[in-house]
């Protein structure tokens, strides 16, 4: 396009009668080429539009005539100045690539892909972030395979920025060294939560540059669902309780006994009690932080995810996910969210793999 301007100006300037000047559209074409090129590019282009205008002088008039050396003079100056920008925008993009990757990175590091299946269990898993440049926030999910069967962690992390994510990465730290080795879901949660109590403790930690302690606290939803036996177990921290889709009915696993958040413990002083909730070939269990059903439409509508599940029609953990994130950036007003979104969905089957 920038070419083709020069060319059409340049042709157009030459057959145009003495009064009419195109000469200043030519500065069209370094300005539009700077928005999508390099500056290598740029400069060559605004030194093919300097050229052309320097053609149109002689053809007219001549080099020197007062009109004709102002318009290539102000074309010069404009094809530097948006070469240099074209520069700043690609050093600015090249941070930002770098930054992307080590975002992706952290994001492997801290939330591993979940298999997709594990012993009688379909998994699929899906991090929906409140802003494109960020790819992990405070959300949280983690499977850890047991002799028995596989325990799932869901959480959510008050704050964001980096003090959230190294939150997140501590709890499922944690969860993943000791998921394996204690005996009952209460043990774990009580293990998870003096590791969250103790880090909130540590004079060190600082919530921002104002060295201010740190208040944070953690929701989660821990499970632990057996191979053998069609029931899950279910300690709820404060965290929206986890879904059951069965048969095209959807229905909340609410806890009799919930516990408060991770790290707020020692000021309740409450025992972790598992709850067991059936769980049967068929049945899928959706697990979610808060950012999927905060998410608001044009009229201020909270996402009615019961609703919207029940709605899907049956499909794999995989479909599933895909649906509802899908409908759920729908559902806002930008198709953006206003906070950070993780699922979790899983399936159980007839058999063991």
């Amino acid at each position: 396009m920038p070419l083709g301007l020069i060319a059409v100006v340049t042709v157009g300037d030459i057959l145009a009668p003495a009064e009419v000047h195109l000469g200043p559209f030519l500065a069209a074409a370094p300005a539009v080429t700077a928005s999508f090129a390099g500056p290598r590019t740029t400069a060559c282009v605004g030194a093919l539009a300097v050229l052309a205008q320097s053609v149109v002088a002689v053809v007219r008039t001549s080099l020197t005539d007062l009109n004709h050396s102002l318009q290539v003079t102000a074309l010069i100056l404009i094809s530097v100045c948006v070469t240099f920008f074209a520069h700043l925008r690609e050093r600015h993009e090249k941070q930002l690539t770098q930054l992307r990757a080590v975002a992706e990175a952290v994001q492997q590091v801290v939330l591993r892909p979940l298999p997709r299946r594990v012993g009688p269990l379909r998994i699929a898993s899906v991090y929906l972030a409140a802003e494109a440049e960020a790819q992990i926030g405070g959300d949280l999910f983690a499977a850890v395979r047991t002799a028995h069967g596989t325990r799932f962690i869901v959480g959510d992390v008050r704050g964001k920025g980096l003090a959230a994510v190294g939150d997140a990465a501590l709890l499922l730290g944690a969860f993943r060294a000791a998921a394996h080795r204690q005996a009952d879901l209460p043990s774990l949660v009580a293990y998870l939560e003096g590791t969250v109590s103790s880090d909130l403790d540590d004079p060190g930690a600082v919530a921002s540059r104002t060295g201010a302690p740190k208040e944070a606290f953690i929701t989660a939803a821990v499970l632990d669902v057996p191979d053998t036996a069609p029931v899950l177990h279910l300690i709820n921290c404060g965290h929206p309780p986890p879904l059951l889709l069965r048969e095209g009915r959807v229905s909340a696993l609410q806890v009799r006994e919930p516990a408060p958040p991770l790290g707020l413990t020692a000021f309740t002083g409450s025992a972790f009690t598992a709850q067991a909730f059936p769980f049967r070939p068929g049945d899928t269990l959706l697990l979610y932080t808060d950012g999927v059903i905060e998410a608001r439409d044009g009229t201020g509508t909270f996402y009615p995810l019961a609703q919207r599940l029940a709605a899907l029609p049956p499909s794999g953990p995989q479909r599933l996910l895909h649906r509802l994130g899908e409908d759920l950036l729908a559902h806002t007003l930008t198709g953006r969210l206003g906070d950070d979104a993780a699922m979790v969905a899983i399936q159980r089957e007839d058999r063991v793999r």
